[in-house]
């Protein structure tokens, strides 16, 4: 599918809102996880830095109350003992400050303010507290308490006041740091929920986005699509939306406008057919018209023909009987010439209306004794064949479907075309045998007469087509016609076989019946060698069993009794090609 131009795709624009959303989710993300961390050292800033330092300067000044106090009692009383205050108050301050050192690395405010509490505490130490203590120990407790004045006590206050400092600067550390974490602490949940919100706004747009440009689209094209899919084919499906939609309606106007141009063809072509069909029926009428007219006017010519034709022969024949050897030999010549045409033509007029009537004047198929058929057949050609000393063989042949005078026609004019085209001095031998051919019985009339040559094996079938004069081999040329036009009415095809070593054979196949196919497959099966495909068993193109050979010759006089009619097939008489 071609992308169409202009505007912007969907996919690029689902991209991009994607990619726009997952950008500010990224950087909120970060934004967020740098505060998170921000707040969480400011926590531990609170937990562990401003607090501790906040207890650590009162501890210094406790000690530092400690230390004055002990001077005083010591001024007084003189008692070393009372010194014992002054030196753990002494190690107690050097300890606080030590640890108060390791916590001020982020807070240079606070640093000063404890080095000022530490030169203070340097400077009463060193102008009260060491030269009490010395005085006191050399000269007594007066001389001691007289170094205690006021002094001294303004020099202690000045300490208590820079540790007053300190605390404060410590306090406000702590408080500064406590805002700290509250303002990163919302400044989080604010990132929070701008997050949040991108989402819903995302999704909201989404859901917008796709009603607009997906859901809207599609369900305009769905209607359009039904109402084509109803019958209105001239309706032009037209789309909105993202070009990939307008693509889509486009093809699917495409495709709606073959549709509807094939089926335009299809009605034309319809509207032709039904033109065509009427004219057909039209001419159909006309041929049974025509046929019947045809049928009508051949009984009618038959009889209005043989009728004069039958004088003219009666009478030619009365007058070669009464006349003969009394006119000139000419004249016995011009009778004869008379006689045999008056009975070519009747013999001619039967044989063309035989030929008509095959496949009108129908009895039904019904299954149908090839075998018993040969025996009629026998009966029809005795005459014939005791004339020319003929042999009439044949294998046990098949039940078919079909309609027994025309198959019993069929076989009579093989035979008789067998016996007739038959060489001289050699007594003519027919044998008819069959054969099992791809669902079809192929039947052979093979005889030992003169044969056919091939250029010429497909023109014996035309009707009046004939290889020889009718003074060498009588007959009308109409015989093996009959025999084709029989054939084909049952289904099947006959032709020469032209690879015969001497005489003819005429083929033709007819329908094999369901049974006859059963039993053949059945045989295949069951004798099929095991290490052997089906193509090598027995070959399935002849019957299962060889069968005896059955001969109608001079030593079964008996055969032409079997047929009480001999000589007709039906309504039709037996002719001779």
């Amino acid at each position: 599918m071609k992308p169409v131009a202009g505007g912007w795709s969907l996919r690029r624009r689902v991209i991009t809102l994607l990619t726009v959303v997952g950008v500010l989710l990224i950087a909120l993300a970060g934004a967020e996880a740098a505060m998170a961390a921000r707040n969480r050292t400011q926590i531990d800033a609170v937990l562990n830095e401003t607090g501790p330092l906040r207890v650590q300067s009162q501890e210094l000044l406790n000690a530092l109350l400690d230390q004055e106090t002990a001077i005083r009692g010591y001024a007084v009383s003189g008692d070393q003992d009372d010194l014992n205050p002054y030196r753990e108050g002494l190690a107690q301050e050097q300890s606080v400050i030590v640890s108060m050192r390791a916590l001020l690395g982020d807070y240079p405010q606070i640093s000063q303010e404890l080095r000022t509490v530490e030169e203070r505490i340097t400077q009463w130490r060193q102008s009260v507290a060491e030269p009490v203590i010395t005085t006191t120990e050399r000269n007594g407790t007066s001389a001691g308490q007289a170094l205690v004045t006021e002094q001294a006590r303004q020099q202690f206050d000045e300490v208590r006041m820079a540790v007053n400092d300190l605390q404060e600067e410590v306090l406000a550390a702590r408080e500064q740091t406590a805002d700290n974490v509250r303002t990163s602490s919302n400044v989080l949940v604010v990132l929070l929920i701008v997050a949040a919100l991108v989402v819903v706004v995302a999704g909201a747009v989404l859901l917008l986005s796709l009603d607009r440009m997906v859901v809207r689209p599609l369900t305009g094209l769905a209607v359009q699509v039904r109402e084509v899919a109803e019958g209105d084919y001239q309706h032009r499906i037209a789309t909105t939306g993202p070009p990939e939609f307008i693509q889509l309606g486009d093809d699917v106007d495409a495709m709606r406008q073959k549709i509807a141009a094939d089926l335009a063809e299809v009605r034309a072509a319809r509207e032709r057919i039904e033109w065509v069909n009427s004219q057909l029926q039209k001419q159909a009428e006309e041929l049974t018209r025509s046929n019947r007219d045809l049928e009508q006017f051949a009984y009618v010519a038959s009889h209005d023909l043989q009728e004069p034709l039958r004088k003219v022969a009666s009478f030619c024949q009365l007058l070669q009987r009464r006349y003969a050897g009394q006119l000139d030999e000419r004249a016995d010549q011009y009778i004869a010439f008379a006689v045999d045409g008056a009975q070519r033509m009747q013999r001619l007029i039967n044989d063309l209306l035989a030929f008509s009537r095959i496949g009108r004047l129908t009895t039904g198929f019904v299954e149908v004794d090839l075998n018993k058929v040969m025996s009629d057949v026998a009966g029809q050609t005795e005459a014939a064949r005791q004339y020319a000393d003929a042999e009439l063989t044949w294998t046990d042949l098949p039940v078919i479907s079909g309609e027994e005078p025309l198959l019993t026609n069929l076989l009579a004019n093989l035979v008789s075309n067998s016996i007739k085209f038959r060489r001289a001095e050699v007594p003519p031998k027919v044998h008819v045998s069959a054969r099992l051919v791809d669902g079809e019985w192929e039947i052979t009339c093979q005889d030992n007469g003169i044969g056919i040559e091939p250029e010429f094996a497909d023109k014996i079938f035309v009707i009046f087509q004939r290889l020889h004069s009718k003074d060498a081999y009588p007959g009308t040329g109409i015989g093996l016609a009959i025999v084709k036009k029989i054939v084909e009415y049952h289904g099947g095809r006959v032709w020469v076989d032209t690879d015969v070593p001497e005489g003819t054979a005429i083929r033709f196949t007819l329908p094999a019946l369901p049974a006859d196919l059963e039993a053949t497959a059945a045989v295949d099966s069951s004798e099929q060698p095991p290490d052997l495909p089906a193509g090598d068993a027995t070959p399935s193109n002849e019957t299962a069993a060889a069968p005896a050979e059955q001969s109608d010759g001079s030593d079964r006089p008996d055969r032409a009794d079997e047929s009480p009619e001999s000589g007709r097939t039906g309504d039709m008489r037996e002719t001779v090609g």
